[in-house]
Parts: C-alpha cells; structure tokens; sequence
C-alpha cells in the first residue's frame, strides 16, 4: 500500500534465486511495486524473505507449484495481478548429437511449458481486472543459434514464436504482452549449466570428443572472467521498468550489444553469410 492509500502495483517475478531475477525483484521493490519474487528452492525463497521480499516456491516443472503460488499470490492481493514477468529457465549444453531427447523434454518443461502454463493461468486475472502485462524473457539465442547451445536455443526459439502469436491474440485486450532478449548479462547460468551438462552428455564417446576437450569444457570449467560486451543483470531491469511502466511499452527489448547485432542479423543477411559470422562467436 503506499502512502495515499492506494494499492501499489503487484509483479510475479519467477527465477529470483540470483541474476536477473533476483536484480530485478529488489529494483522493483524499491520503486514501490509489490513483488512476488519466486524460485525452485525453498531455501532460496527463505533467503530472499529474509532480504525484504515476498518470496514462494515456483517450479516451472511442478504444475501443482505454479498453481500454488499464484493461488498464494491472488489471496494477498485480493485476486488482482498486475504484471507478470517469466524469467526462470536453465541451459544444458551440447552438442546436438549428444543430445538425449529425455533433456529435451526436460528443458522444455522448465524453459516453455511451465511458462505457457503459468501465463494461461494469469490472463483470466487480467482479462477480469481489465489490464495486465505479460513480460517473457527470452535471450540474443531466440534470435539466432550458435554451437553447444541447442537445447536451449530450441527452447528460446519456441519461446519468441509463442509470445508473437500470444501478442497479435492479445491485441483486441487491456493486455500488453512483451519480450526482453538479453545478451551476454553477468548471471549464474553458465554455472548452473554444469550438472545439466554432466548428467546428459556422455562428451567422452562423442565423435567430437577433442572439440568438447578443445572448446566447450574450458567455457565451462574455466574461469575466463566476464564475456566480451557483458553487462550486469541491472541492464535487463532497465528495460524490464520501462515494460511495465511506460504508458506505451515496446513489442520487444534488445539488451548488449550482441542482441542488436544479433537482429540485424535475422532480418538482413543470407543464411550462409549469418552462419559464417555466428560460426566465429563459438
């Protein structure tokens, strides 16, 4: 509630535990927004409580969680949500090849499906309360691919095609739907694409055994300090405030520079020419 007795404006933020999510939660919070900052990990939810935030257990891949949460979420707010920001997903890198097709759908379920369900379970909230916003966050690599990524490229990819679609279906309603694509931004992912990594892909019987040796294993084992044109997860959030309140928020946002180059891109060059250029970023 703020000062004059209105109602501050409430956000579902997923994916909060660190990175943009977590940059994101607290930003929001200190310009009066009401945040509902959610993660996997309970203990990850008790640490964000402990710093201030309103935080409950999410898990894109248990539709019971996400069920739960937002029945929470409606049952402090008097049933009314204002934003909605999907941002949770993990990478689980390798080569497509040595790609199991169990990974895939188990990225999905985290990276797509769980943030299809959630979004369907929020448009009757805003369609009832006559405004809403719905901001997914993709990546540069629902843009363009590049090597090692596939799984989640795979997941991005669908990821834009389905906020397009959900965007022109939307337009004859109070409901702004949004994309932010981010580029190289300072977050644990590469981290925490580790134990993906290790459980799936069995890189040693790989044909390309001395590629992974040569390429992929030093980007994930090795710390090679922040990759060329990072920036902090801060840079996302900027363009996540003007999402959600500026009076007429933009179709997407490209954050990095790799993000803008990455466009031009898609929408200008042959494919031989992209994947030549692409080829030399991996």
């Amino acid at each position: 509630m703020h000062a004059n007795g209105t109602p501050a404006r409430s956000v579902l933020i997923t994916g909060c535990s660190s990175g943009i999510g977590y940059d994101a939660a607290h930003r929001l919070a200190k310009r009066g927004w009401r945040v509902f900052a959610t993660c996997r990990a309970e203990e990850d939810c008790a640490r964000l409580r402990d710093e201030g935030l309103e935080s409950l257990r999410l898990d894109y891949a248990d539709p019971d969680s996400i069920h739960a949460a937002l029945a929470q979420i409606l049952s402090r707010t008097g049933g009314t949500l204002d934003a909605l920001y999907n941002n949770g997903a993990y990478a689980a890198p390798g080569a497509v090849e040595d790609l199991p097709t169990g990974l895939l759908r188990e990225i999905f379920e985290a990276n797509l499906f769980g943030w299809h369900e959630l979004t369907r379970a929020v448009i009757p909230v805003m369609r009832a309360q006559g405004h809403g916003r719905i901001v997914n966050c993709s990546s540069v690599l629902g843009l363009v691919a590049q090597k090692w990524r596939g799984a989640y490229v795979a997941t991005k990819f669908a990821l834009e095609g389905l906020t397009d679609t959900l965007r022109l279906e939307m337009a004859d309603t109070p409901i702004d739907v949004i994309l932010i694509e981010p580029g190289p931004v300072t977050s644990r992912i590469r981290h925490n694409s580790i134990p993906h990594f290790e459980r799936w892909v069995d890189w040693q019987a790989s044909p390309r055994a001395a590629q992974y040796r040569d390429s992929l294993l030093k980007r994930l084992y090795e710390n090679r300090g922040p990759d060329r044109f990072e920036l902090p997860a801060s840079a996302v959030t900027e363009k996540l405030i003007h999402a959600l309140e500026s009076t007429r928020p933009r179709p997407r946002y490209y954050v990095t520079t790799p993000t803008r180059i990455a466009g031009v891109i898609r929408r200008a060059l042959p494919t031989g020419l992209a994947d030549r250029l692409l080829a030399r970023g991996t």
